[in-house]
């Protein structure tokens, strides 16, 4: 994030209703300004968002891209819950929004509803308790299935789903599982068989859904994975209304296939004129996987700390958008992030456009921390120079993939002449680049190579960069030459080289007055001098 030094309040825009407690967070932060206004219509809010530099918002607001594309100052979006599918994450990752999300506040909340359904379905609790309350004693009517010995297939074994896992296991449950994100050894663990997604839809008694609503989860229970899956099975979804294709479950709860359903959620809320709501094998709720007091303070305080955190330049955690840094790890850090940013923009700068491929390796203590971030860094200093202030943390990766550049990284135990270090090679036409930085007493950032030549560059303010042929006099020369211009040198470093039996160098002077263009003119003029260039960190 850019740092805003001369601004002393930073507004948030709370748009729908918080907790207490998140709101006390924001409040007492000396140099924080909360507007709490919650049920703005769109129109509404497009007018006023401009305003705010933060907003935190629920399920029912909704982050359109033109809303986002309002937001002037906008820096951080906070979600309290999970999902995120009422904000529009490529308009915020764009504009360089950081979008977050509370990912644990509501975990046990959203188990516990998940248990409730499953066993209301099993048994037929509401239906009884309905019939009951018309003065109805039918028991033969509402006999029901146990849990004991069935199997519960698990779609989806994040938090939540690992939380489901546990309370079904405690019922006597066989819980399978799939999903592809998530490490085999880490689910066998908790005593899950791991199985492909076909073989759940055909083993399971129960299916219960735990996965994000994506592009690739749209509509995963539709009309070919309902025939798959075993006759008189129950199928619970807390997650999210777009993974099930509606009329394909309507369909085959009608025709048998499926034995009941459980919903929470639905494509359309509310789910007004919803032929499953006509189903009396069909339990619904409006919503309430995250709707405990618990969870509600819980997620309150988290979006609330997490986005102060975020503008106050404090860390940042649970960004969908990009990497989440705490505290310690943000000042352990920070140096390379600055060293790191300043050599993407050294490259530009010296060697120009063109880039195919930025290529970033780390060494030493660097191997034991996520590089992830100092990789954005790089790529954000490439772009810097070309995209100007619309280039940022949230954004650079997407900025390059747009411009066809292949961003990597990789960690290497491969000795070099520093202890720690990172090194970026970057592929420009059919040309590549090396630029090797490095910390001094772990806190003052160095670039000490460029392609073969070794320096010590102080990568800070101004600095004139002068390749030429190594002969006495050049060095003389180009001092005569900043100093009848009046330009001070205030740090100089030169690296040499032989090549075809040449000796070529390049010489960095970190200087106190901006160079024109007449002095670099004139440094050109200068026969041994190849090139000479001004770069502004």
């Amino acid at each position: 994030m850019k740092k805003e030094n001369m601004k002393t309040k930073f507004k948030i825009l709370v748009s729908d209703p918080l907790g207490r407690g998140g709101l006390r967070i924001l409040k007492k932060e000396p140099k924080l300004e909360v507007d709490e206004r919650p049920g703005l219509g769109p129109g509404e809010l497009k007018k006023i968002i401009g305003d705010y530099d933060a907003i935190i918002v629920r399920s029912a607001t909704k982050l359109t891209k033109d809303v986002i594309e309002e937001g002037h100052h906008l820096k951080v979006i906070g979600r309290a819950g999970v999902g995120i599918d009422n904000v529009d994450l490529d308009a915020a990752t764009k504009k360089g929004i950081i979008v977050m999300n509370t990912p644990e506040g509501n975990t046990v909340s959203t188990a516990e509803h998940t248990m409730s359904l499953l066993l209301a379905l099993a048994r037929n609790i509401p239906q009884a308790h309905e019939s009951v309350h018309k003065g109805e004693w039918k028991r033969t009517r509402f006999v029901g299935a146990e849990l004991d010995g069935k199997v519960l297939g698990i779609i989806g074994v994040g938090r939540i789903g690992r939380e489901v896992a546990k309370r079904a296991k405690a019922f006597g449950m066989r819980v399978i599982a799939h999903d592809p994100f998530i490490a085999t050894e880490s689910i066998r663990q908790l005593g899950i068989e791991f199985v492909g997604l076909e073989e759940l839809f055909r083993a399971s008694d129960f299916i219960t859904l735990h996965v994000p609503g994506t592009k690739q989860t749209e509509r995963m229970i539709n009309r070919k994975t309902l025939a798959l899956m075993k006759k008189g099975v129950f199928v619970v979804n807390c997650a999210r209304g777009s993974l099930v294709d509606e009329k394909a479950l309507y369909e085959a709860l009608k025709s048998g296939r499926v034995r009941g359903a459980a919903l929470d959620v639905f494509e359309t809320e509310p789910p007004n004129q919803n032929p499953l709501l006509g189903l009396d094998q069909v339990v619904v709720t409006p919503h309430l996987g995250a709707a405990t007091q618990e969870a509600q303070e819980q997620v309150a305080l988290s979006v609330a700390e997490q986005v102060a955190d975020a503008l106050l330049e404090r860390g940042i955690r649970n960004a969908v958008n990009m990497p989440s840094l705490d505290p310690q790890t943000m000042q352990f850090l920070k140096p390379w992030l600055i060293l790191a940013e300043r050599m993407g923009s050294l490259h530009s700068q010296l060697f120009g456009g063109g880039v195919r491929v930025i290529s970033v390796r780390y060494g030493g203590e660097l191997t034991n921390v996520s590089v992830e971030p100092l990789t954005i860094a790089v790529v954000k200093g490439l772009l810097a120079p070309i995209c100007g202030e619309l280039v940022n943390y949230v954004n650079a990766q997407s900025i390059a993939r747009e411009r066809g550049i292949t961003v990597d990284e990789a960690k290497t135990t491969q000795a070099e002449e520093f202890t720690t270090f990172m090194t970026a090679e970057v592929t420009v036409e059919h040309r590549k680049n090396l630029i090797i930085g490095t910390l001094f007493g772990n806190r003052e950032p160095r670039i000490v190579r460029i392609n073969e030549f070794f320096l010590d560059m102080v990568p800070k303010g101004e600095v004139l960069v002068i390749h030429n042929e190594d002969q006495p006099g050049v060095v003389g020369k180009v001092g005569t030459i900043l100093g009848r211009n009046r330009i001070n040198i205030a740090e100089m470093s030169l690296g040499r080289v032989v090549k075809a039996k040449k000796t070529f160098a390049m010489t960095v002077l970190n200087v106190d007055n901006s160079v024109p263009k007449s002095v670099i003119k004139e440094l050109k003029a200068f026969r041994p001098i190849l090139d000479a260039t001004v770069i502004k960190f």
